[in-house]
């Protein structure tokens, strides 16, 4: 018979090393979006992002508790998730970049909420902003999404910290 310790055992890691071993996962990469009260676009890529539910339908991503956006997207009620298509690593990188300004190169339509979705992507996600846990050194935001679309242009992947394409 197994014992369940209630504590996680000590590591014998760090950080660099977790890191690396986290990079052996292959990803999709995404372009959160929002706009704010104020008619702002805002804009960030994140690789953490997952399905939860399909009844209700909810998916999640996270974000870093010292990320400069966190008020944006805690403050919001909506958000798009836009993933990447194989074609667009030029704006993973470019909504990644401090300092950028993304929205004056990036090409998108208005959801019927008025928030931006990025043209060419695979798929897309918007969703009401239904919940967050802060875990560790991030946040988990849950979405509900409230209308999705996809293509069948194939995802930009990350692995390894390259980006790359299926095939």
């Amino acid at each position: 018979m197994h014992t369940i310790s209630p504590r996680a055992a000590e590591r014998s890691f760090d950080t660099a090393h977790f890191r690396q071993a986290l990079g052996q996962f292959a990803t999709g990469v995404t372009v959160i979006t929002t706009r704010l009260a104020d008619g702002t676009f805002r804009g960030l890529t994140a690789s953490s992002f997952n399905s939860v539910s399909l009844d209700p339908p909810l998916v999640l991503w996270s974000l870093s508790n010292n990320a400069n956006s966190m008020p944006i997207f805690t403050g919001n009620s909506h958000y798009v998730i836009n993933v990447l298509s194989a074609s667009q690593a030029h704006l993973a990188k470019l909504f990644a970049t401090r300092g950028a300004d993304p929205w004056a190169t990036a090409e998108y339509e208005l959801s019927r909420t008025g928030h931006p979705i990025l043209k060419g992507a695979s798929a897309w996600f918007e969703c009401h902003n239904r919940s967050r846990y802060p875990e560790g050194d991030h946040v988990i935001f849950v979405g509900e999404v409230e209308l999705c679309e996809f293509s069948p242009s194939p995802p930009l992947i990350f692995h390894g910290g390259q980006f790359g394409s299926l095939g």
